[in-house]
């Protein structure tokens, strides 16, 4: 049998599960998660590889009208997949009786692709079969989908059906990472994905959107089995900085404490890490800042 290969993109609105997902299928945690919308800002290649074939996952940002440039770049990465891929997984939530403002923005820009859409119907654990079978009926009326897989990423159920779908439709192709490759991003990328991630998690609705991780410094420790992270965390404004750092540096600790355990399971090594808070006002909107941070190419 002939080896498949190729690259598939995972789309949707905003917190509808994308990230879980991405982790599920390649059973590993590769994409930050958060129940705040628009946790991922980069398109984030995770690989996954057996005998038969190699997918290539990119989990985009979710679909949204942009109000920042940060914004504008995040929807620029979302829509250039599109064109790019050979299958597309446009993910919804099982709770969507009829397509909002925010799924019809996306099925517009998915008419007219010769590109295979699967439309993913996510967080079935949550409501009755009756409700799913009134979702798939709303959705098929807008677009002619591929194939319909009602999926709970967080439960893993449905997760080996949307594989064996995609393999379907996979081009026959070379394996374009290696075997043991689980992403492209850097290890330090990484790093400050997941320092975000806990801020993501522990912080107040109005901080984490205006907050950035940039890592300064990631070494391997010289004769130990160690590695050395140095980060700046931006926010926009002082009284986000006060809440970051929290009474006695406390929510800093902690920020730095779960994250460092997260990247230690990463790394597979001891991780001694340092974290800095500093003020930024409306980074999002500058230039220079989101090259700095890496949003920019």
């Amino acid at each position: 049998m002939a080896f498949k290969s190729g690259f598939v993109t995972i789309i949707g609105r905003p917190n509808v599960g994308k990230s879980t997902l991405l982790n599920r299928l390649t059973g590993e945690k590769i994409a930050i998660m958060s129940d705040k919308p628009q946790t991922t800002r980069n398109t984030i290649k995770a690989v996954i590889t057996n005998e038969e074939y190699q997918i290539v996952l990119m989990d985009t940002p979710g679909m949204h009208k942009p109000k920042t440039k940060l914004g504008q770049y995040m929807m620029s990465v979302a829509t250039e997949t599109l064109n790019e891929v050979d299958a597309v997984l446009f993910l919804i939530e099982a709770t969507d009786l009829q397509p909002g403002s925010g799924d019809a923005h996306i099925m517009e820009q998915l008419k007219g692709l010769k590109t295979p859409v699967f439309l993913i119907i996510n967080k079935i654990d949550l409501v009755k079969k009756e409700q799913i079978l009134a979702t798939i009926t709303a959705y098929k009326e807008q677009l002619d989908f591929a194939t319909i897989v009602p999926v709970s990423a967080l439960n893993n159920q449905g997760i080996d059906i949307i594989l064996e779908e995609i393999k379907k439709v996979l081009p026959e192709g070379p394996k374009y990472f290696p075997e043991d490759m689980l992403t492209d991003q850097p290890e330090k990328i990484i790093a400050a994905e997941l320092i975000r991630e806990k801020i993501l998690q522990m912080i107040s609705d109005e901080v984490p959107h205006g907050v950035g991780v940039e890592i300064l410094s990631f070494k391997q420790r010289e004769g130990k089995d160690m590695v050395d992270i140095q980060a700046n965390i931006y926010c926009e404004r002082d009284s986000h900085k006060g809440i970051l750092i929290g009474k006695e540096g406390k929510m800093l600790k902690r920020i730095g404490s779960l994250s460092r355990g997260e990247i230690e399971k990463l790394l597979g090594t001891k991780v001694f890490m340092e974290l800095w808070v500093k003020v930024k006002p409306d980074w999002r909107n500058s230039e220079n800042m989101l090259k700095t941070l890496g949003y920019k190419r």
